[in-house]
């Protein structure tokens, strides 16, 4: 059994899906989780639900977040958002909200909270990438671009973190048993011309050789073992729970 006892984590979008199965995880397992997230309701009740602590907060309003100071020793970066659009009809607007929210974002709290694991000596730094950190498809240009960049943002914090005691890495997860999901459905299937009830056996899971939808709550089991003191070793790797879709 891992054993945070003591240990303060933060985890962003931490109302919900994957933000919320980690989060319970670690309360679990004896850390003082806050719960990070636009939701302000949402927030109070998950940190309630597991006798954490709620931070009402948008990732989108970067200039905000580069005043903040952090003092946990657990950063898990899982707060996200998808947009699927062909790339000549996708919005701008919208391609800069979803960097902000899933690079930006996490750079500014990564810069806001090394300091005081620097200090201690200690500190994991978590970031929920994907497997579309590592692979690409089509009509996710704005989440794919982003996550390819968490992956370097990952890599440079590990090897700056490492004479600090302070280890970086990524979790890439195949799709996964999450609102974030399910909203996807119509629009994939507007895109690939198939009926809705089509769209996860026929788009999501056809590269993964496991054919079904990752839990929520086997990626929190992930990220418990990386936040434990038996993963020192252990920095700017990405691992995959993907049923076998990147090893095509």
């Amino acid at each position: 059994m891992t054993d945070l006892t003591g240990r303060r984590a933060l985890v962003t979008g931490g109302a919900g899906g994957i933000g919320f199965a980690i989060a319970a995880a670690f309360a679990g397992a004896g850390a003082h989780v806050t719960v990070a997230d636009v939701d302000a309701d949402a927030a109070a009740d998950a940190a309630d639900r597991i006798g954490g602590t709620a931070w009402a907060v948008d990732l989108a309003d970067t200039a905000a977040l580069a005043e903040v100071e952090l003092d946990v020793d657990v950063l898990v970066n899982n707060a996200g958002l998808q947009h699927v659009r062909p790339i000549e009809e996708f919005e701008p607007e919208r391609f800069g909200l979803l960097v902000r929210v899933m690079l930006e974002a996490p750079f500014l709290l990564i810069r806001a909270a090394v300091p005081a694991m620097y200090r201690r000596g200690f500190g994991r730094i978590i970031n929920v990438s994907s497997v579309h950190g590592l692979r690409a498809s089509p009509y996710k240009a704005a989440y794919v671009a982003a996550k390819h960049g968490l992956e370097g943002l990952s890599k440079v914090a590990a090897l700056e973190g490492g004479q600090h005691g302070v280890t970086s890495n990524c979790l890439n997860p195949g799709y996964v048993r999450t609102p974030l999901v399910e909203r996807q459905i119509a629009d994939q299937a507007r895109l690939h011309g198939l009926p809705e009830e089509e769209v996860v056996p026929k788009v999501m899971l056809t590269e993964a050789a496991i054919k079904r939808l990752v839990e929520p709550e086997e990626v929190a089991s992930l990220a418990l073992w990386l936040a434990s003191e038996d993963a020192r070793m252990v920095t700017g790797a990405s691992y995959t729970m993907d049923g076998g879709w990147s090893a095509r």
